[in-house]
């Protein structure tokens, strides 16, 4: 498993927090991975940590209430200078993540920090 990075680049809305318990509640332990692009754009993808396998390029950003929050490497060169901000919008998580169903999914926001 990847080393955690030295900071956690990853915060959390209180409206996230809240669907993040629910979800929990609901499936067990979960995990996020920010997806690259592709079908579900770039949302936030909640898995349950039993049903996901992080690979060897995944980057560890930090944690939300204890919940681990990857990013492949790619997408990682792309995003190490921001800070993200999981929010909650009102529609349908993305076709394989635990928010899906829920009528509200999880939604990345960014800052631009300082570089490193």
């Amino acid at each position: 498993m990847p080393a955690p990075t030295s900071l956690n680049k990853v915060s959390a809305a209180p409206a996230a927090r809240q669907l993040l318990a629910e979800i929990i509640a609901d499936h067990g332990p979960v995990l996020f991975h920010q997806s690259g692009g592709c079908c579900d754009g770039s949302s936030p993808m909640c898995y349950a940590r039993s049903e996901f396998l992080i690979g060897d390029h995944d980057v560890l950003l930090g944690e939300i209430d204890g919940t681990p929050f990857y990013i492949g490497a790619a997408n990682y060169e792309v995003w190490k200078n921001s800070d993200l901000i999981i929010d909650v919008v009102p529609g349908r998580g993305g076709m394989f993540s635990l928010d899906n169903g829920r009528e509200k999914r999880f939604l990345t926001r960014s800052t631009v920090c300082a570089a490193s």
